[in-house]
């Protein structure tokens, strides 16, 4: 908008007087007219000037009509779009919420999904290929897989899947099952296989194949059980009756002369090394090494009675105990699967076994005189049940481990209580004989001392102090020996 100056009158009437003093010479019209162009356009500028100024007030005043209509639509645009941000970030806090339990239910099916499954390449192995060690760890897998599907029965992909672990755990337990009862031909077979590298390097090895059986195939598991009882039991049978047929043979060998004990008393000749006291050495664990079989062959080689006898006891003690470890090792497997968290827990059979109840009453009775409260009876109570019953278990577990070993040493038993009796009953059936001997030594003892002695084809011995020493060792060893 244009703003025009302003002229005041005695402004106007200077300006006349000047012109009318300089311009005199001029005609009056013309003056006039001049006058009227000159004084009269600032006031038609002035009379305009409001009219324009309205004009343009008016132009302003639409125009900010014009703007608050503009600004009012977009005032509501803005609303709109704070309302439909406020939307967006009511969806976007929704989906993230959602998303975060998706992933959640994500991560949870996929370690369903990743327990219940079972891999192709176990599939294969159990399928395809035989028995060997890969099948150890294999086997292992399967099973915490078999557990699993069987615990999530209520889910449908588990129940789909019941059918493949089904199938698969049936041929396992067969290919096993023919697994360890080719293991256990050789130990039926032949006598002169090694029983103890049989079961440390291979039974043993492959315990855990057997444990699956035991926890998911009871029945192979008790034919496998038995099939070993009856295979080891025909090997130590054997065995035992060929070492004790060899120890009579050495037995044979070996005769010993009794004489009086005073015969070559006196003698110079005599010579007191006829008494074996290192005979008695054979009383002891500890000592001379055993007989073996082989000895048998060399028809020079003799042992006394004592070395034998010891011999058969320390051979089926060896074998006796290396096969009660055995059965105790292998068929005592823990009814479920071991799992780290079992190991750790605080009613584990390990923990369970390490104090007896009487240690553990007396810890409580100490225990409860420290603010003992209801809740302390409960949980004492408790653990103790859990102590009672693991004894039970422990008490039937060892039941079992002793008949198993019964079954199979049963018959080598037998064997050597046959040939201990049937060394007593000869020498109770030789009673009368030794008393007679007997009779005879304390008689020919009683003449020595008496300076008698003498016979038909000896002459009498004089009793002296060298006489009675040389006498004393083979009376000495005599009264040992009995």
């Amino acid at each position: 908008m244009q703003v025009l100056p302003v002229t005041s009158s005695h402004t106007l009437a200077n300006q006349t007087n000047q012109t009318a003093g300089g311009y005199m010479t001029f005609s009056n019209s013309t003056t006039k007219s001049r006058y009227e162009r000159i004084h009269t356009a600032p006031l038609k500028t002035i009379h305009d000037y409001p009219k324009t100024s309205v004009n343009l007030l008016d132009s302003l005043e639409s125009f900010l009509s014009t703007f608050k209509k503009d600004l009012s639509a977009v005032s509501g645009q803005i609303s709109e779009l704070q309302d439909r941000s406020k939307a967006i970030e009511n969806r976007l806090t929704t989906r993230r919420a959602s998303q975060i339990q998706t992933s959640k239910i994500e991560k949870t099916l996929s370690g369903l999904l990743s327990d219940i499954t079972i891999p192709p390449a176990l599939a294969t192995l159990i399928l395809d290929s035989p028995v060997r060690e890969p099948w150890i760890e294999g086997i292992d897998e399967f099973e915490r897989r078999l557990v699993t599907i069987k615990a999530r029965s209520r889910v449908k992909a588990a129940r789909d899947l019941w059918e493949v672990a089904e199938g698969l755990r049936i041929v396992a337990a067969t290919k096993i099952r023919a697994f360890f009862l080719a293991l256990f031909q050789p130990i039926r077979g032949n006598a002169t296989t090694n029983m103890q590298v049989v079961q440390t390097s291979v039974l043993l090895k492959y315990n855990a194949l057997y444990a699956f059986l035991q926890r998911h195939a009871p029945d192979v598991a008790h034919e496998i059980q038995r099939s070993y009882v009856a295979a080891a039991r025909v090997y130590y049978e054997t065995g035992f009756r060929r070492y004790i047929r060899s120890l009579t043979w050495i037995k044979a060998r070996f005769i010993e002369k009794h004489e009086n004990i005073v015969v070559g008393v006196g003698e110079q000749e005599n010579d007191s090394s006829q008494v074996d006291l290192e005979r008695l050495a054979y009383a002891k664990i500890v000592g001379p090494g055993v007989t073996l079989a082989y000895m048998a062959d060399d028809k020079s080689h003799k042992e006394p009675i004592e070395a034998l006898f010891r011999s058969l006891l320390l051979v089926f003690m060896d074998n006796a105990t290396s096969e009660y470890t055995f059965v105790k090792t292998f068929f005592s497997v823990e009814p479920s699967l071991p799992t780290k968290e079992s190991s750790n827990s605080m009613l584990s059979p390990l923990s369970l076994r390490s104090p007896d109840r009487a240690t553990f009453a007396e810890r409580s009775m100490s225990g409860s005189d420290y603010g003992g409260g209801g809740g302390q009876r409960s949980v004492s109570a408790g653990i103790t049940g859990a102590l009672l019953a693991a004894e039970t278990a422990n008490k039937e577990e060892q039941a079992t481990t002793d008949a198993l070993w019964k079954q199979v040493m049963d018959p080598v038993t037998t064997y050597c209580e046959a040939s201990l009796f049937s060394s007593l009953s000869t020498k109770l059936q030789m009673w009368p004989v030794f008393q007679k001997v007997m009779a005879e030594n304390a008689e020919a003892l009683k003449k020595l001392a008496e300076g008698g002695g003498s016979g038909y084809f000896n002459r009498a011995i004089a009793t002296t102090d060298a006489s009675v020493s040389s006498a004393s060792p083979p009376a000495a060893f005599l009264f040992l020996r009995m």
